[in-house]
């Protein structure tokens, strides 16, 4: 028994100092691996902290435990078949991994894409914002005790979904934004049950700020916690919501238009203190302004190609494969060859649910990309997060991590 309680008062008397001897009073500080499959690191992210009690002093991001080499593979295949690849990199962004890679390889072909296959685009562009917000709010109100918002949302990303597999036949990586437009034009009862949906999802949305905004416990995990100034944001080249709440309104829709996007009526939801809350009501209010998008898209959906005609670039269409030799040949050398790309580079940057996204291709005059590279905003965004939560409690951490919301297979790309 006596040595039992030696031993206890030798544990307890040591201590873990941040100073060398000497210059300073000890600091109790312990150093904690949260992750890799921590459920609120919202992907396989390994964050080292240091912890002093419940405050944060230090968070370092681990990255690297999905590595797929999504971009060298990208460069091993035809320009044809590397657009299933790349949209696998942010699996809850893939219209927008493939708007990005398309954009630039249309650039460097001097593409001009249809209008209608444009308005397809941002329907589905849109879509796919409300639909990877709907799973953030989900996921981060679970994070935040609210266990209830996650079944609300994931019902309403079922019906985008069900739209998804309706004009493409998958539900996610559909693959349905190709080089030129799209891959086919909307099917019949499409139009119908979109307009059902839109309909419907500013109720929803109304819904969720009513359970969350009256929350006492969540509001005060998300007002004035962990807030970062816009010239710090700026400065890590931070884009998207978590800049957009810190007040600056940099949107690349309205910044630098593509696919039309200049044609349409929104506006720019802005935070005014930068903390977690503007961060969450950022993306709320985003929500309402991708559906007033998609409504405009569909009410003026343009007559018209939903790609652009190119056989050079473009596959046949699928009825004449079975009459037509001339198709069937070039059908074949598209899909097993590809087509050539003129030498040059092109950068071309979107605006995605977390932020920029941007592809850098070059292409050397052969059938495959030379280079492709993808700006991820998750990778970006994640060097905010010691600023953000330093000197935080530990539970302000994790509301924090759950508002800056990385997806890590764009990340670990």
């Amino acid at each position: 028994m006596s040595l039992l309680s030696d031993h206890r008062k030798r544990e307890e008397s040591v201590t873990f100092s941040s100073e060398p001897a000497g210059m300073g009073e000890t600091h109790e500080l312990l150093t904690l691996n949260f992750g890799p499959h921590h459920p609120a690191t919202h992907g396989v992210l390994r964050l080292l902290v240091t912890l002093e009690g419940e405050v944060l002093r230090d968070v370092k991001p681990i990255i690297g435990y999905v590595h797929t080499g999504i971009e060298k593979t990208a460069e091993d295949k035809s320009y044809w078949k590397a657009i299933p690849v790349v949209e696998r990199m942010d699996y809850l962004a893939y219209y927008f991994n493939a708007m990005a890679y398309c954009g630039a390889v249309e650039t460097l072909l001097g593409l001009e894409v249809p209008p209608r296959a444009q308005y397809l685009r941002v329907i589905h562009l849109e879509l796919n914002r409300i639909m990877s917000h709907l799973v953030w709010l989900g996921t981060s109100a679970l994070d935040l005790g609210a266990m209830s918002m996650f079944w609300y949302c994931f019902r309403e990303r079922e019906t985008i979904l069900d739209l998804f597999e309706m004009s493409s036949g998958q539900r996610m990586h559909t693959r349905y934004i190709q080089i030129g437009g799209v891959i086919e034009d909307i099917p019949a009862g499409f139009a119908r049950k979109l307009q059902a949906f839109l309909d419907e999802m500013p109720r929803r949305a109304d819904q969720y700020a009513d359970l969350l905004e009256k929350n006492e416990i969540l509001l005060g995990r998300l007002r004035d916690t962990c807030p970062l100034d816009a010239e710090t944001l700026l400065g890590l080249g931070v884009t998207g919501p978590l800049l957009r709440a810190a007040g600056v309104p940099w949107d690349l829709r309205k910044a630098q238009p593509y696919s039309s996007y200049d044609q349409f009526d929104f506006k720019i939801p802005v935070g005014s203190v930068g903390d977690n809350y503007d961060r969450f009501r950022v993306r709320h209010a985003e929500l309402y302004e991708s559906v007033k998008i998609i409504q405009q898209a569909l009410n003026g959906l343009p007559e018209g190609p939903h790609i652009v005609d190119d056989r050079k670039v473009t596959l046949p269409p699928r009825h004449e494969l079975a009459t037509s030799m001339e198709a069937l040949i070039h059908h074949f050398k598209l899909v097993t060859e590809g087509f050539r790309v003129p030498e040059g580079e092109c950068y071309y940057p979107i605006e995605g649910p977390r932020g920029e996204y941007g592809c850098f291709v070059r292409a050397d005059g052969s059938a495959k990309p030379a280079r492709v590279h993808m700006r991820d905003p998750s990778f970006v965004n994640l060097q905010a997060t010691a600023p953000m939560v330093k000197d935080a409690y530990i539970a302000d951490f994790i509301a924090t991590l759950a508002m800056i919301d990385p997806v890590l297979g764009g990340v670990d790309r």
